[in-house]
């Protein structure tokens, strides 16, 4: 049986927010997500063969983590994403659970994902039931090092009381990350990178298990 891809149900995301949202909705969504595409540019982050320094994330219980511990057995498969509560990484994320994490798991290779949201939403992962542990980049202090971050074209002034993404991420800002895929080896050399400025194209399991592959042969380079 052939795995839908996951472009697959974000097209079934898309089709639904067609149905349900209003046009000035999807054309402010759709505008927003262009604007990235377009300013993005792979020279501000690392690419494979580079090393990155050394960090620390915060795991579920609030403890720190050394980037040296994530790698100790081997590379790690480490996945960015938004927020507990953004609708697309409620699809991308359980999607990696069920159809990348088995296939790391059997190779020994270990997977992890990793947002600014602090605390670390443990609702997020116990409702889709993930296997692999998520790990809090406090303040994106990994993400700016990667250069993933951006700030959003609209930053109205948040009102007393009222909830907004920088509450929801415990960072008060409008700061995101845009959504990507990092292989680091034990080392710190980066091994794979791959970036989604449109958070509603995230990269495929098969992209990331066709780079794997190629380590495994002693080729360290991105897809291009």
């Amino acid at each position: 049986m052939t795995t839908r891809s996951l472009s697959g149900h974000f097209s079934e995301l898309q089709i639904e927010r067609q149905r349900t949202w209003s046009a000035e909705a999807l054309a402010a969504n759709a505008r927003q997500r262009q604007i990235l595409v377009d300013r993005d540019s792979e020279l501000r982050r690392p690419a494979a063969g580079d090393n990155i320094p050394s960090f620390s994330l915060l795991d579920a219980r609030g403890d720190t983590i050394a980037s040296a511990a994530l790698v100790a057995d081997g590379p790690a498969v480490i996945i960015f994403y938004r927020f507990g509560g953004c609708p697309a990484c409620n699809i991308a994320m359980p999607y990696y659970d069920r159809e990348l994490y088995p296939l790391l798991e059997a190779r020994g290779i270990s997977m992890l994902g990793v947002s600014a949201q602090n605390p670390v939403d443990a609702q997020f992962a116990a409702r889709h039931d993930l296997h692999f542990p998520l790990f809090c980049d406090r303040d994106y202090a990994l993400a700016r090092t990667l250069g993933l971050t951006f700030l959003p074209e609209s930053r109205p002034e948040p009102k007393p009381g009222e909830g907004w993404i920088g509450t929801t991420m415990g960072t008060d800002s409008y700061e995101m990350v845009k959504p990507a895929v990092l292989v680091l080896e034990p080392d710190h050399l980066v091994s794979f990178i791959d970036v989604s400025p449109d958070w509603m194209v995230r990269t495929e399991v098969s992209k990331i298990m066709e780079n794997l592959a190629k380590r495994r042969r002693g080729a360290r380079t991105v897809e291009p």
